[in-house]
């Protein structure tokens, strides 16, 4: 319809349905991640899943709270 606006979920696209997962090492503790449900730890790697959509929020975030990414893997969807 003329005026409507194509909002929904993203799973009717191709790309709404792929997620990636983010190596993710540097973190420290801080105001921000006391927001998550765990500590973080700066020692070791943390295992970020994040969907398509949200790729360049997430990265945008994870440098603020100063981590940096090793690696980024797409999660192959279950068959």
């Amino acid at each position: 319809m003329l005026g409507q606006a194509a909002i929904g979920t993203s799973t009717t696209t191709p790309s709404g349905s792929r997620y990636f997962v983010y190596e993710v090492t540097g973190l420290r503790q801080t105001e921000e991640t006391d927001k998550n449900g765990y500590p973080v730890r700066s020692s070791g790697s943390v295992f970020i899943k994040v969907p398509y959509s949200r790729m360049n929020q997430e990265m945008q975030r994870i440098t603020r709270m100063g981590g940096k990414i090793v690696s980024i893997q797409p999660v192959n969807p279950a068959s």
